[in-house]
Protein backbone atom coordinates (compact mmCIF):
# COMPACT_ATOMS: atom_id res chain seq x y z
CA UNK A 1 0.00 0.00 0.00
CA UNK A 2 1.50 3.32 -1.07
CA UNK A 3 1.31 6.42 1.10
CA UNK A 4 -0.09 9.69 -0.29
CA UNK A 5 2.46 12.06 -1.78
CA UNK A 6 1.86 14.63 0.96
CA UNK A 7 3.02 12.11 3.63
CA UNK A 8 6.17 10.93 1.85
CA UNK A 9 9.35 11.88 3.70
CA UNK A 10 10.68 15.17 2.35
CA UNK A 11 12.19 18.37 3.76
CA UNK A 12 9.67 21.15 4.26
CA UNK A 13 10.36 24.52 2.67
CA UNK A 14 12.48 26.50 5.17
CA UNK A 15 10.33 29.60 4.67
CA UNK A 16 7.33 27.73 6.08
CA UNK A 17 9.21 26.88 9.26
CA UNK A 18 10.33 30.48 9.68
CA UNK A 19 6.78 31.78 9.23
CA UNK A 20 5.52 29.31 11.82
CA UNK A 21 8.28 30.22 14.27
CA UNK A 22 7.75 33.95 13.80
CA UNK A 23 4.03 33.46 14.40
CA UNK A 24 4.76 31.67 17.66
CA UNK A 25 7.25 34.39 18.63
CA UNK A 26 4.61 37.04 17.91
CA UNK A 27 2.17 35.23 20.17
CA UNK A 28 4.81 35.06 22.91
CA UNK A 29 5.62 38.75 22.61
CA UNK A 30 2.04 39.70 23.51
CA UNK A 31 2.04 38.05 26.94
CA UNK A 32 4.02 37.82 30.16
CA UNK A 33 1.81 35.07 31.60
CA UNK A 34 4.23 32.31 32.67
CA UNK A 35 1.64 29.60 32.05
CA UNK A 36 1.08 30.74 28.46
CA UNK A 37 4.80 31.17 27.82
CA UNK A 38 5.56 27.75 29.27
CA UNK A 39 2.87 26.23 27.06
CA UNK A 40 4.34 27.94 23.98
CA UNK A 41 7.79 26.57 24.84
CA UNK A 42 6.33 23.08 25.24
CA UNK A 43 4.54 23.33 21.88
CA UNK A 44 7.68 24.55 20.10
CA UNK A 45 9.74 21.76 21.70
CA UNK A 46 7.17 19.16 20.60
CA UNK A 47 7.26 20.31 16.98
CA UNK A 48 11.05 20.37 16.99
CA UNK A 49 11.28 16.84 18.41
CA UNK A 50 8.69 15.58 15.92
CA UNK A 51 10.01 17.15 12.72
CA UNK A 52 13.70 17.93 13.09
CA UNK A 53 16.17 16.26 10.75
CA UNK A 54 19.43 14.47 11.56
CA UNK A 55 21.56 17.35 10.22
CA UNK A 56 24.45 18.46 12.48
CA UNK A 57 22.72 21.72 13.50
CA UNK A 58 19.37 20.03 14.17
CA UNK A 59 20.52 18.88 17.59
CA UNK A 60 21.13 22.38 18.87
CA UNK A 61 17.70 23.07 20.35
CA UNK A 62 19.05 22.32 23.82
CA UNK A 63 21.57 25.14 23.41
CA UNK A 64 18.76 27.65 22.78
CA UNK A 65 16.89 26.44 25.87
CA UNK A 66 20.03 26.89 27.98
CA UNK A 67 20.50 30.36 26.50
CA UNK A 68 16.92 31.19 27.48
CA UNK A 69 17.58 30.11 31.08
CA UNK A 70 20.71 32.27 31.14
CA UNK A 71 18.66 35.25 29.93
CA UNK A 72 16.15 34.75 32.74
CA UNK A 73 18.95 34.56 35.30
CA UNK A 74 20.62 37.73 34.02
CA UNK A 75 17.29 39.57 34.06
CA UNK A 76 16.65 38.57 37.67
CA UNK A 77 20.16 39.54 38.81
CA UNK A 78 19.98 42.97 37.19
CA UNK A 79 16.53 43.53 38.67
CA UNK A 80 17.79 42.72 42.17
CA UNK A 81 20.79 45.04 41.83
CA UNK A 82 19.13 48.00 40.10
CA UNK A 83 15.43 47.98 41.04
CA UNK A 84 14.66 45.24 43.52
CA UNK A 85 12.14 47.17 45.62
CA UNK A 86 9.04 46.68 43.52
CA UNK A 87 6.51 45.65 46.19
CA UNK A 88 5.77 45.24 49.85
CA UNK A 89 6.97 41.63 50.34
CA UNK A 90 10.66 42.19 51.14
CA UNK A 91 12.76 39.03 50.92
CA UNK A 92 16.22 40.40 51.80
CA UNK A 93 18.24 43.59 51.63
CA UNK A 94 21.43 44.12 49.65
CA UNK A 95 24.09 46.65 50.60
CA UNK A 96 23.12 49.95 48.98
CA UNK A 97 25.71 51.97 47.09
CA UNK A 98 25.15 55.76 47.20
CA UNK A 99 25.07 57.47 43.79
CA UNK A 100 25.64 61.14 42.88
CA UNK A 101 22.82 63.61 42.43
CA UNK A 102 23.01 63.26 38.64
CA UNK A 103 21.84 59.64 38.95
CA UNK A 104 18.70 60.48 40.90
CA UNK A 105 16.06 57.79 40.53
CA UNK A 106 18.62 54.99 40.08
CA UNK A 107 19.54 52.78 43.03
CA UNK A 108 22.21 50.11 43.41
CA UNK A 109 21.28 47.54 46.01
CA UNK A 110 18.75 47.97 48.76
CA UNK A 111 15.61 45.96 49.56
CA UNK A 112 14.65 43.14 47.18
CA UNK A 113 10.98 42.23 47.05
CA UNK A 114 9.20 39.12 45.85
CA UNK A 115 7.11 41.22 43.47
CA UNK A 116 10.25 42.60 41.81
CA UNK A 117 11.72 39.14 41.30
CA UNK A 118 8.44 37.87 39.82
CA UNK A 119 8.29 40.82 37.41
CA UNK A 120 11.86 40.07 36.33
CA UNK A 121 11.05 36.38 35.82
CA UNK A 122 7.99 37.26 33.73
CA UNK A 123 9.96 39.63 31.47
CA UNK A 124 12.93 37.26 31.21
CA UNK A 125 10.69 34.32 30.39
CA UNK A 126 9.10 36.25 27.53
CA UNK A 127 12.51 37.06 26.03
CA UNK A 128 13.63 33.47 26.53
CA UNK A 129 10.55 32.23 24.69
CA UNK A 130 11.32 34.52 21.76
CA UNK A 131 14.87 33.12 21.61
CA UNK A 132 13.58 29.56 21.73
CA UNK A 133 11.12 30.23 18.88
CA UNK A 134 13.91 31.66 16.71
CA UNK A 135 16.12 28.72 17.72
CA UNK A 136 13.41 26.31 16.61
CA UNK A 137 13.42 27.93 13.17
CA UNK A 138 17.20 27.52 12.98
CA UNK A 139 16.90 23.87 14.01
CA UNK A 140 14.08 22.97 11.61
CA UNK A 141 15.03 25.04 8.54
CA UNK A 142 18.15 24.46 6.49
CA UNK A 143 19.81 27.91 6.25
CA UNK A 144 21.41 27.15 2.88
CA UNK A 145 18.08 26.16 1.35
CA UNK A 146 16.48 29.25 2.86
CA UNK A 147 19.10 31.46 1.24
CA UNK A 148 18.52 29.76 -2.11
CA UNK A 149 14.84 30.69 -1.85
CA UNK A 150 15.46 34.38 -1.12
CA UNK A 151 14.29 36.95 -3.70
CA UNK A 152 16.86 37.81 -6.33
CA UNK A 153 16.61 41.52 -5.52
CA UNK A 154 18.44 40.89 -2.23
CA UNK A 155 21.58 39.57 -3.87
CA UNK A 156 23.66 42.58 -2.71
CA UNK A 157 23.41 41.48 0.92
CA UNK A 158 23.44 37.74 0.21
CA UNK A 159 27.00 37.24 1.45
CA UNK A 160 26.20 38.89 4.78
CA UNK A 161 22.98 36.89 4.99
CA UNK A 162 24.94 33.68 4.40
CA UNK A 163 27.28 34.42 7.30
CA UNK A 164 24.47 35.57 9.60
CA UNK A 165 22.19 32.59 8.94
CA UNK A 166 24.85 29.90 9.12
CA UNK A 167 26.91 31.04 12.11
CA UNK A 168 24.42 29.74 14.72
CA UNK A 169 23.92 26.29 13.09
CA UNK A 170 27.65 25.99 12.47
CA UNK A 171 28.33 26.83 16.12
CA UNK A 172 26.24 23.84 17.13
CA UNK A 173 27.91 21.54 14.61
CA UNK A 174 31.40 22.76 15.54
CA UNK A 175 30.70 22.32 19.24
CA UNK A 176 29.59 18.73 18.64
CA UNK A 177 32.70 17.91 16.59
CA UNK A 178 35.10 19.43 19.12
CA UNK A 179 33.30 17.72 22.01
CA UNK A 180 33.66 14.32 20.30
CA UNK A 181 37.32 15.00 19.54
CA UNK A 182 38.02 15.92 23.19
CA UNK A 183 36.33 12.75 24.42
CA UNK A 184 38.33 10.61 21.99
CA UNK A 185 41.56 12.20 23.21
CA UNK A 186 40.55 11.61 26.81
CA UNK A 187 40.88 15.24 27.85
CA UNK A 188 39.69 16.06 31.35
CA UNK A 189 38.41 19.53 30.45
CA UNK A 190 40.03 21.72 33.11
CA UNK A 191 38.07 24.89 33.62
CA UNK A 192 40.94 27.31 33.17
CA UNK A 193 41.66 25.81 29.74
CA UNK A 194 38.03 25.91 28.59
CA UNK A 195 38.28 29.16 26.61
CA UNK A 196 41.50 28.21 24.85
CA UNK A 197 40.62 24.61 24.06
CA UNK A 198 36.87 24.79 23.36
CA UNK A 199 35.32 28.25 22.99
CA UNK A 200 37.89 29.76 20.63
CA UNK A 201 38.11 26.68 18.32
CA UNK A 202 34.31 26.47 18.14
CA UNK A 203 33.90 30.15 17.22
CA UNK A 204 36.77 30.06 14.73
CA UNK A 205 35.57 26.89 13.01
CA UNK A 206 31.97 28.12 12.74
CA UNK A 207 32.97 31.49 11.29
CA UNK A 208 35.44 29.89 8.86
CA UNK A 209 32.79 27.53 7.52
CA UNK A 210 30.30 30.36 7.07
CA UNK A 211 32.87 32.46 5.22
CA UNK A 212 33.81 29.49 3.03
CA UNK A 213 30.17 29.11 2.00
CA UNK A 214 29.96 32.81 1.16
CA UNK A 215 33.19 32.62 -0.85
CA UNK A 216 31.93 29.59 -2.74
CA UNK A 217 28.75 31.44 -3.69
CA UNK A 218 30.72 34.48 -4.77
CA UNK A 219 33.09 32.36 -6.91
CA UNK A 220 30.13 30.75 -8.64
CA UNK A 221 28.74 34.11 -9.70
CA UNK A 222 25.91 34.35 -7.21
CA UNK A 223 24.21 37.72 -7.63
CA UNK A 224 25.42 38.49 -11.17
CA UNK A 225 23.41 41.40 -12.54
CA UNK A 226 22.32 42.40 -16.00
CA UNK A 227 22.41 45.89 -17.51
CA UNK A 228 19.31 47.86 -16.48
CA UNK A 229 18.43 51.56 -16.69
CA UNK A 230 19.26 53.82 -13.77
CA UNK A 231 15.58 54.62 -13.26
CA UNK A 232 14.80 50.94 -12.67
CA UNK A 233 17.51 50.65 -10.03
CA UNK A 234 16.23 53.79 -8.31
CA UNK A 235 12.65 52.54 -8.31
CA UNK A 236 13.76 49.19 -6.92
CA UNK A 237 15.65 50.84 -4.07
CA UNK A 238 12.75 53.10 -3.16
CA UNK A 239 10.25 50.25 -3.19
CA UNK A 240 12.41 47.88 -1.17
CA UNK A 241 13.51 50.44 1.44
CA UNK A 242 10.03 51.93 1.74
CA UNK A 243 8.48 48.50 2.02
CA UNK A 244 10.94 47.37 4.69
CA UNK A 245 10.34 50.57 6.67
CA UNK A 246 6.58 50.10 6.48
CA UNK A 247 6.93 46.45 7.47
CA UNK A 248 9.02 47.37 10.53
CA UNK A 249 6.46 49.96 11.63
CA UNK A 250 3.62 47.49 11.13
CA UNK A 251 5.40 44.72 13.04
CA UNK A 252 6.09 47.12 15.91
CA UNK A 253 2.44 48.11 15.93
CA UNK A 254 1.37 44.48 16.16
CA UNK A 255 3.87 43.55 18.87
CA UNK A 256 3.21 46.64 20.97
CA UNK A 257 -0.09 46.28 22.79
CA UNK A 258 -0.49 50.05 23.25
CA UNK A 259 -0.36 50.84 19.51
CA UNK A 260 -3.78 50.92 17.81
CA UNK A 261 -4.39 48.04 15.42
CA UNK A 262 -5.52 50.58 12.81
CA UNK A 263 -1.87 51.62 12.49
CA UNK A 264 -0.10 48.28 12.74
CA UNK A 265 -2.09 46.13 10.30
CA UNK A 266 -2.41 48.69 7.44
CA UNK A 267 1.28 49.66 7.67
CA UNK A 268 2.31 46.01 7.66
CA UNK A 269 0.14 45.24 4.61
CA UNK A 270 1.34 48.34 2.72
CA UNK A 271 4.97 47.66 3.61
CA UNK A 272 4.82 44.04 2.48
CA UNK A 273 3.13 45.07 -0.79
CA UNK A 274 5.82 47.68 -1.53
CA UNK A 275 8.62 45.27 -0.64
CA UNK A 276 7.14 42.56 -2.85
CA UNK A 277 6.88 45.00 -5.75
CA UNK A 278 10.51 45.97 -5.22
CA UNK A 279 11.58 42.33 -5.21
CA UNK A 280 9.73 41.66 -8.45
CA UNK A 281 11.16 44.72 -10.22
CA UNK A 282 14.66 44.14 -8.86
CA UNK A 283 14.62 40.46 -9.73
CA UNK A 284 14.44 41.27 -13.43
CA UNK A 285 18.04 42.48 -13.44
CA UNK A 286 19.41 39.34 -11.76
CA UNK A 287 20.68 36.60 -14.06
CA UNK A 288 20.33 33.47 -11.95
CA UNK A 289 19.12 29.93 -12.40
CA UNK A 290 17.98 27.57 -9.66
CA UNK A 291 18.82 23.89 -9.56
CA UNK A 292 15.99 21.85 -8.05
CA UNK A 293 14.04 24.70 -6.40
CA UNK A 294 12.19 23.84 -3.21
CA UNK A 295 8.45 23.41 -3.87
CA UNK A 296 5.80 25.26 -1.90
CA UNK A 297 2.94 22.80 -1.59
CA UNK A 298 -0.06 22.30 0.64
CA UNK A 299 2.00 21.22 3.65
CA UNK A 300 3.95 24.48 3.52
CA UNK A 301 0.74 26.50 3.46
CA UNK A 302 -0.66 24.57 6.42
CA UNK A 303 2.48 25.00 8.55
CA UNK A 304 2.76 28.71 7.79
CA UNK A 305 -0.95 29.31 8.43
CA UNK A 306 -0.72 27.51 11.78
CA UNK A 307 1.86 30.03 12.99
CA UNK A 308 -0.12 32.96 11.61
CA UNK A 309 -3.33 31.65 13.20
CA UNK A 310 -1.62 31.29 16.60
CA UNK A 311 -0.47 34.90 16.49
CA UNK A 312 -3.85 36.15 15.24
CA UNK A 313 -5.78 34.39 18.03
CA UNK A 314 -3.56 35.95 20.71
CA UNK A 315 -3.68 39.42 19.13
CA UNK A 316 -7.41 39.54 18.36
CA UNK A 317 -9.03 37.39 21.01
CA UNK A 318 -6.62 37.60 23.92
CA UNK A 319 -7.55 39.37 27.15
CA UNK A 320 -4.84 41.88 28.00
CA UNK A 321 -5.33 41.46 31.76
CA UNK A 322 -5.13 37.66 31.59
CA UNK A 323 -2.17 37.66 29.20
CA UNK A 324 -0.22 40.18 31.27
CA UNK A 325 -0.84 39.38 34.94
CA UNK A 326 0.37 41.86 37.52
CA UNK A 327 3.26 40.77 39.71
CA UNK A 328 1.98 42.94 42.58
CA UNK A 329 -1.14 40.83 43.11
CA UNK A 330 0.84 37.70 44.14
CA UNK A 331 -1.82 35.38 42.80
CA UNK A 332 -1.62 32.36 40.53
CA UNK A 333 -1.98 33.51 36.89
CA UNK A 334 -4.89 32.27 34.82
CA UNK A 335 -4.68 30.29 31.60
CA UNK A 336 -7.03 32.01 29.11
CA UNK A 337 -8.90 30.00 26.51
CA UNK A 338 -7.50 31.97 23.49
CA UNK A 339 -4.00 30.96 24.60
CA UNK A 340 -4.99 27.30 24.56
CA UNK A 341 -6.46 27.70 21.06
CA UNK A 342 -3.34 29.47 19.84
CA UNK A 343 -1.06 26.76 21.24
CA UNK A 344 -3.27 24.10 19.64
CA UNK A 345 -2.73 25.78 16.26
CA UNK A 346 0.99 25.99 16.98
CA UNK A 347 1.25 22.27 17.72
CA UNK A 348 -0.43 21.16 14.47
CA UNK A 349 2.78 21.31 12.34
CA UNK A 350 4.10 18.40 14.39
CA UNK A 351 1.36 16.34 12.71
CA UNK A 352 0.65 18.15 9.44
CA UNK A 353 4.25 18.58 8.27
CA UNK A 354 5.59 15.67 6.22
CA UNK A 355 8.07 13.35 7.95
CA UNK A 356 11.74 14.06 7.42
CA UNK A 357 13.83 11.58 5.48
CA UNK A 358 16.95 10.33 7.21
CA UNK A 359 20.27 11.23 5.60
CA UNK A 360 22.26 8.55 7.43
CA UNK A 361 23.50 5.90 5.04
CA UNK A 362 22.18 2.43 5.90
CA UNK A 363 24.16 -0.58 4.61
CA UNK A 364 22.07 -2.58 2.19
CA UNK A 365 23.64 -6.07 2.29
CA UNK A 366 24.43 -6.41 5.99
CA UNK A 367 24.53 -10.10 7.00
CA UNK A 368 21.95 -11.22 9.51
CA UNK A 369 23.24 -11.57 13.06
CA UNK A 370 24.08 -15.11 14.14
CA UNK A 371 21.98 -16.37 17.07
CA UNK A 372 23.79 -16.95 20.30
CA UNK A 373 25.09 -20.52 20.51
CA UNK A 374 24.62 -21.24 16.80
CA UNK A 375 27.53 -22.58 14.77
CA UNK A 376 28.79 -20.77 11.69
Amino acid sequence: MTRPASRLPRPLHPGAWWLWALGMATAASRTTNPLVLGLIIAVVAYVVMARRSDAPWAGGFKAYVILGLVVIGIRVVFRMILDGQHGATILFTLPEIPLPEAARGISLGGPVSLEGILAAVYDGLRLATLLICVGAANVLADPKRLLKSMPAALHEISVAVVVALTVAPQLVASGQRIHRARKLRGETGKRFRLVRTVVIPVLTDALDRSLLLASAMDSRGYGRTAAVPRSTRTATGILVLGGLAGTCIGVYGLLDGTTPDAIGVPMLAAGMAMAWAGFVVGGRRIVRTRYRPDPWLGAEWLVALCGIAAAAVIIVGGDVAALNPSANALEWPQLPVPALVACAFGALPGILAPPVASTVAVPQNRPAPTPVGASR
